[in-house]
């Protein structure tokens, strides 16, 4: 009996020095196997924060989660998943809490915050479109360089197919926003027309990603630009009505997009309060997808109507 127990435990030994003796040059490929699968979970655990609906939980969460995969990137350089989950994430982190708020800070005339807040938020753009570009490198050798140097747009993009439509959205959205964030930076402002380019091929790619969020970017980009820059409130009012088809009217942002952006522009107050109001009622859980954006959404609302006064005549 003793020598049947004695076998088994001098094999286990045998195996578990032969373990320790082998595994430091087995470790590089262990650990990279290792990341690598953690890389593919954290990049693409981005629903969790989405259905959260405590902002204050997520502000304090995204950070860390944000800094773990710059940390597996540098590992995995050219993980695909890692480089769109870190242009999603910190666009997504800029604009929710850094941008919002800069613009509360703006109406309540604190000068020096918001040039602290908006110079913060540019940074976070700036890095977020930088990851973008690295992605679509990744994807499409060549790409990032013939979008920077602005020449030829719609011939360097036209090999981009709806695969590709993820990471020119959130590189796109993101420029735009650190060129939004930066009007005195006319080195950046010029850098417009790239992720026009991008949005508008996105758009033809897959009108419908994320539910229509392709049509909300273009509600404020073009209430902003006259109808003969190729905008205007006409076709503003026409992305925000295919906004809304497409979300099924599931996502407040539409909403609080098209009040601040074309009602504040017609100087239409009766609407931007109608609309607003209507944002504040809805139930915001009703869609777990769409929680935290409908939350977030709802404080938007909210700090609106309460500057209601700054932003009509």
């Amino acid at each position: 009996m003793s020598t049947t127990n004695s076998e088994p435990g001098k094999s286990l030994k045998r195996l578990a020095l032969c373990f320790l003796l082998t595994f430091p040059l087995g470790l590089a490929g262990c650990r990279s196997i290792a990341t690598r699968a953690l890389a593919g979970a954290v990049s693409g655990s981005g629903g969790t924060y989405a259905s959260d609906d405590d902002p204050e939980l997520v502000r304090a969460a995204v950070p860390f989660g944000l800094k773990t995969m710059e940390a597996l990137l540098d590992e995995h350089p050219e993980h695909e998943g890692l480089l769109t989950g870190l242009s999603s994430g910190f666009t997504q982190y800029a604009y929710a809490f850094v941008q919002q708020d800069a613009d509360a800070a703006d109406l309540d005339g604190k000068t020096a915050e918001v040039k602290a807040l908006r110079a913060r938020a540019r940074k976070l753009y700036l890095r977020a479109r930088d990851y973008g570009l690295r992605g679509l490198e990744v994807r499409r050798p060549g790409l990032s360089a013939r979008l920077r140097a602005l020449k030829d747009l719609g011939a360097a993009l036209a090999s981009a197919d709806k695969d590709d439509v993820p990471l020119l959205y959130w590189t796109a959205a993101s420029w735009a926003l650190a060129i939004a964030s930066a009007k005195d930076r006319m080195d950046l402002v010029a850098e417009l027309p790239a992720p026009e380019a991008m949005m508008t091929r996105a758009l033809a790619l897959d009108e419908a990603f994320d539910a229509g969020a392709i049509h909300e970017f273009f509600i404020a980009y073009d209430a902003a630009r006259s109808e003969s820059a190729g905008g205007g409130i006409a076709r503003a009012t026409a992305h925000y009505d295919r906004a809304m088809a497409l979300s099924g009217g599931r996502k407040l942002g539409p909403i609080v997009n098209f009040a601040e952006s074309v009602c504040v522009q017609k100087q239409d107050r009766a609407e931007f309060m109608r609309l607003l109001e209507q944002v504040l009622k809805a139930d915001a859980e009703a869609e777990p997808r769409y929680r935290l954006a409908n939350v977030i959404a709802q404080r938007r609302a909210r700090l609106l109507l309460a500057h209601a006064d700054d932003l009509f005549l």
